[in-house]
């Protein structure tokens, strides 16, 4: 089996050959670290079952395929991403209300995450 090509590092000036394309010098350190809590991380397994990926995430994009927020500002932009409303926070019953589900696009996705996350980091 042949092997990747020795490349030199990505870091500028440095000339060490390397397969991963950095030197283990210049290796980036994690550079996006889990923001979530470890609870968070404990609930967020319930987005890899089956009745997440085969059954209620599908059957809302069927169901709204524009995004939501976009919608609201006279927008049609295809949804890729099923949000809750509400945060369900591991509450199953919250999680598979199919009421509490929302199609948006990656954007408002990434923007309504992201404030949420930050109005969570204030509470504490």
């Amino acid at each position: 089996m042949a092997s990747k090509p020795l490349r030199p590092c990505r870091h500028p000036g440095c000339f060490r050959l390397s397969t991963a394309g950095w030197c283990p010098e210049h290796a980036p350190k994690n550079s996006r670290p889990d923001m979530r809590s470890d609870q968070a991380k404990q609930w967020h397994k319930l987005y890899n079952t089956k009745l997440w990926t085969d059954i209620l995430r599908p059957e809302q994009l069927l169901r709204e395929p524009f995004c939501r927020e976009c919608a609201k500002l006279g927008y049609r932009v295809r949804a890729t991403d099923v949000d809750h409303v509400q945060p369900h926070r591991g509450d199953l019953e919250l999680f598979l209300d199919p009421g509490n589900l929302e199609s948006l696009c990656h954007s408002c996705h990434s923007a309504k995450t992201w404030a949420e996350m930050q109005k969570n980091k204030r509470r504490k």
